[in-house]
Parts: structure tokens; C-alpha cells; sequence
């Protein structure tokens, strides 16, 4: 049970992450992209390492357990390709008024810690046609940016419950590996609280909405964990409520899928967008050799 509660607690730490983001547009002086084009990569490097090398594996052991040296790794392969389609699934049906992790501009993010910062220009949202910087015209902006952060906010909320998932499931297994997940599933939320937070605010002027929102999207990934736990525990836990192996191990292997398709569909493209040359790539590779010397170090 205590390994419930410690898995449980990182998946919040995880989710919080997104109120880590909404302060850091709020309070910074500045937003150093170049560090969250290097945490991005490294949270991808990490997600990808862990995957392939320990939560695949311990997926196919567990099944070819129960299903033999045959059928156990086809069983395995199968439960992979299926985490990736149910993330691909998510990713195509969840309406998003824009990309959830697009990159904010200095412009953009600088009245956020300064009243005094005009405000930019957002395009033509009205029959008013594009607004002149340094101007805020509520009527023709504000429905829309308002529109978009709550659709920004409710995409990530749901893209957050399987990372959720992800993260509870591989605490439960070794809260060692948990908290390197826990820490790649934090940097990359803190783009994302963001990205929440800029048209919130710009559309209600109130930092506190803003950050709420933020939070909420994040606060998803606990929920999430602790409503497939209870479900899973209702369907497949025996007398003592211990799920069977079978079933952990295609969750396992539906969790690497799942933390595959985040790193190369959301992480990496994001790394990229915020980063110059190969930030990205040095992000990567640092997160790989942090998460293989953390395997290594506690065998």
C-alpha cells in the first residue's frame, strides 16, 4: 500500500509541473527558451531510454510468463502498438483551438510580470480586423483567446490522464524509475502550463485565472492515475486486490507505446520549435545517459 501512496504522490509532483510553467511566464524576468528547448529533449531522452530498455522488457517478461516464449512476445509487441493508438486516438479526437505546445514570444509573455508591457497583437479575431500593438480591444479579441486557452487547457488535461497512468504505473513497479519519469513527465509540463496561461490571461486580464487553469490541466494526470488504479483494482484484482500479471504486462508495454509516441509527437517537435542548432539533440542524449547511469547505478 505504501508504494501506492509514493506513487500516487509523484504522479501530483508530475502534474504540478503545468503551475511550475504558468509561474515561470508570471514571475521570470525573462523566458530562457533555450532551457526548455534542452528540457524538453532531455524529458524525451529519458521517456524514450526508460521505455525501450526497462518498461518494454518488464512488459515481455511478465507476458512471456503467462503466455510462453512464443505467444508471450507477440502478446507484448501487440500491447505496444495498442498504447501508441490509443495516444494516437486521443491526439486526433481532442479538439485543440491551437497547438498546446506552440512557443510564446517574448512579446507575448512580457505583460504577464509587467502592467506596464503593451500588449501584442493577435491577429484579426473580429470584424475589427487585426489589432494595432500596444492596444487591447476586448471586443474582437477576447472570445477567441479566451476560446483557445480553455481548448489548450481541456487538450491537455485529457493528453494528461495516460501520462498520468504512465507515471503511477511505473512507481507502483520501482518508485526509482517512477521518479525519472516523474521528473521527464514535470519538464515537460512546464511548456505546456505556459502555453495554458498566455491566452487566459491576455482574455480575462486576471493572473489568477490563469494560473488556476494551468493547474487544473496538470492536476488531470493524478486523477487520471488514481481512477485507472481504482478501476483496474475493481476488474482485475483478485481477493486481495492484487492485479494479475498478465494484465500488468500489457499495461506495461501500452505504457512505453504511450511514452514513445509523447517523446516523438510532442516533446522532440516542441524541443525543436524553442531550441537553436542542436539544442535539442544535447537535450536527448543527456537525458539517455542520466537515465542509463540511474539503471545502472541501481541494479
Amino acid at each position: 500500500m505504501n508504494n501506492v501512496w509514493i506513487a500516487l504522490g509523484l504522479t501530483v509532483v508530475a502534474g504540478m509541473a503545468t503551475g511550475i510553467g504558468s509561474a515561470i511566464a508570471f514571475f521570470a524576468k525573462r523566458t530562457d527558451y533555450r532551457f526548455l528547448s534542452v528540457a524538453t529533449g532531455f524529458s524525451a531522452g529519458v521517456m524514450l531510454y526508460v521505455s525501450f530498455v526497462e518498461i518494454f522488457f518488464k512488459g515481455l517478461e511478465s507476458l512471456t510468463r503467462v503466455y510462453g516464449e512464443y505467444w508471450g512476445p507477440w502478446v507484448n509487441a501487440a500491447s505496444f502498438f495498442g498504447g501508441i493508438l490509443l495516444i494516437g486516438l486521443i491526439d486526433n479526437l481532442v479538439p485543440t483551438a491551437e497547438n498546446p505546445h506552440e512557443t510564446h514570444t517574448e512579446q507575448e509573455t512580457a505583460p504577464l510580470r509587467d502592467a506596464s508591457a503593451p500588449w501584442p497583437v493577435f491577429g484579426g479575431a473580429g470584424a475589427g480586423g487585426p489589432v494595432a500593438f500596444g492596444s487591447h480591444d476586448h471586443h474582437s479579441n477576447d472570445r477567441k483567446l479566451l476560446r483557445m486557452g480553455l481548448f489548450t487547457a481541456l487538450a491537455i488535461a485529457i493528453h494528461n490522464l495516460p501520462e498520468g497512468l504512465a507515471t503511477f504505473l511505473a512507481a507502483l513497479e520501482d518508485p526509482s524509475i517512477g521518479i525519472a519519469i516523474t521528473v521527464a513527465i514535470a519538464l515537460h509540463n512546464i511548456p505546456e502550463g505556459i502555453s495554458v496561461s498566455v491566452p487566459i490571461f491576455y482574455a480575462t486580464g486576471s493572473r489568477g485565472k490563469a494560473f488556476a487553469c494551468s493547474l487544473l490541466s496538470g492536476l488531470a494526470e493524478p486523477v487520471g492515475a488514481a481512477v485507472a488504479f481504482i478501476a483496474l483494482t475493481y476488474l482485475f484484482g483478485g481477493e486481495q486486490g492484487m492485479i494479475p500479471p498478465q494484465v500488468m504486462g500489457m499495461l506495461f508495454s501500452g505504457v512505453a507505446g504511450i511514452m514513445v509516441f509523447i517523446s516523438l509527437d510532442e516533446l522532440l517537435p516542441t524541443s525543436r520549435a524553442y531550441g537553436k542548432g542542436h539544442d535539442s539533440i544535447y537535450g536527448l542524449v543527456a537525458g539517455m545517459v542520466v537515465m542509463a547511469l540511474s539503471l545502472l547505478l541501481m541494479q
